[in-house]
């Protein structure tokens, strides 16, 4: 076959993501975004949302908040099932306790992955959920409680570091926003907030947007909110 055929034929995986945090689900896609057989067809922030999702884009495989899956429907998962049986299901949460890991399996999801893992991981993650196999993350202690260790040999967290200003460029950038709108939005130069977003490089240890993005929701920043 010739390779551009091969391209055309190869199926692309329809991800659909329920979270109630529009800064998850926007790093998610973009991270999946990266990978050339994945594809994020919808995003929700309610059951009510995810369900009616579900039937109009008949996605491959749903990555759902614990927190919205225990919610007003504590059946929402049977009922993800029922509606489509050949979609698989997996939980994320924040932390990842022994009593969660249980009602995951009994639910009836494929796996449960931890908010905190790395982009790599939680990638590679949904890939064995994709071929078959369960996926359930170790316990863990919460996110908020772990240290990391400064060049000064102090136990210091890289998040405790950032400015409010800073914030509110990242919060921007989840948006999606580039400099110039940034600038228009806070009042500054172009370069000043190039400026902002080298010091945030060099603060938490990313090298783009994207590596920044992923980074607020791994260590579940809190941000300002910022207008349309």
């Amino acid at each position: 076959m010739h390779p551009n055929n091969r391209q055309r034929t190869r199926k692309k995986v329809k991800i659909l993501i329920a979270d109630r945090e529009s800064i998850f689900r926007i790093g998610l896609k973009k991270l999946f975004s990266l990978e050339d057989d994945l594809r994020v067809v919808a995003q929700a922030e309610s059951a009510r949302q995810l369900l009616a999702m579900l039937q109009s884009f008949r996605p491959d495989l749903a990555i759902v908040q614990q927190e919205i899956a225990a919610g007003e429907d504590s059946n929402l998962i049977a009922e993800m099932r029922r509606q489509t049986p050949e979609c698989k299901v997996v939980l994320t949460a924040s932390v990842v306790s022994e009593e969660l890991r249980v009602q995951a399996v009994e639910s009836g999801a494929c796996g449960l992955i931890s908010k905190a893992e790395d982009p790599e991981a939680f990638v590679k993650s949904v890939r064995k959920v994709l071929e078959g196999e369960t996926i359930f993350a170790a316990t863990e202690a919460p996110l908020a409680g772990r240290e990391m260790i400064g060049g000064n040999g102090r136990r210091t967290r890289p998040v405790d570091t950032l400015t409010w200003r800073e914030r509110t460029v990242i919060s921007c950038l989840t948006q999606g926003w580039r400099n110039r709108e940034i600038a228009r939005h806070l009042t500054i130069t172009e370069q000043t907030v190039k400026n902002h977003l080298r010091s945030v490089y060099d603060k938490v240890g990313v090298s783009d947007r994207l590596e920044l993005v992923l980074y607020a929701i791994h260590q579940h920043l809190e941000l300002p909110p910022v207008g349309p």
